[in-house]
């Protein structure tokens, strides 16, 4: 890990928080690994507090994520890097929220939340493209993790019996 990235220090809250705990530096796939860092701590919100406080904690990790992000895009002249991933903290902590803890749950949520994520289907790719700075940053993958969260709740619906 090296000491700075341009001009900020790796130790500044808004590298630390933006990065997720610096998960986003990983020199391949990003947004994969930080959201595979975000799930364990999502997993665990979930399972001591309950879904309506995961849900709470995706809008807390928004919002924390559009100031971090922020910061980091005006110290550093980037525009959407690939190392900032808070967004796919709060987009995988929002479908999440719409599981269960059981693993087939948790791995749908994970793979919808990449799929949609990575394909950018409409409204997402829309989002990306014509929302710009740190709100643009963050809105597309939380509405890629509200679209997941949807068909999570159907898939439980046909699997559960309960259409």
């Amino acid at each position: 890990m090296t000491s700075k990235i341009a001009p900020l220090s790796l130790w500044h809250p808004a590298v630390i928080c933006s990065t997720w705990f610096w998960s986003g530096l990983s020199p391949k796939a990003p947004g994969t690994v930080g959201t595979l860092a975000a799930l364990p701590v999502g997993i665990l919100i979930y399972y001591y507090f309950g879904a309506p406080v995961l849900g709470m904690a995706s809008l807390l990790a928004f919002g924390i994520g559009w100031w971090s992000t922020k910061v980091y895009l005006v110290k550093t002249g980037k525009s959407d890097p690939g190392e900032v991933v808070i967004d796919e903290v709060a987009g995988i902590w929002l479908a999440l929220h719409a599981a269960d803890l059981s693993p087939l749950m948790i791995i749908l949520a994970f793979l919808l939340f990449r799929l949609l994520d990575i394909w950018k289907p409409w409204p997402i790719g829309w989002l990306d493209r014509k929302v710009k700075g740190a709100f643009g940053v963050m809105i597309d993958d939380y509405v890629a993790g509200l679209i997941a969260s949807v068909l999570l709740v159907i898939i439980k619906k046909v699997y559960y019996g309960n259409f």
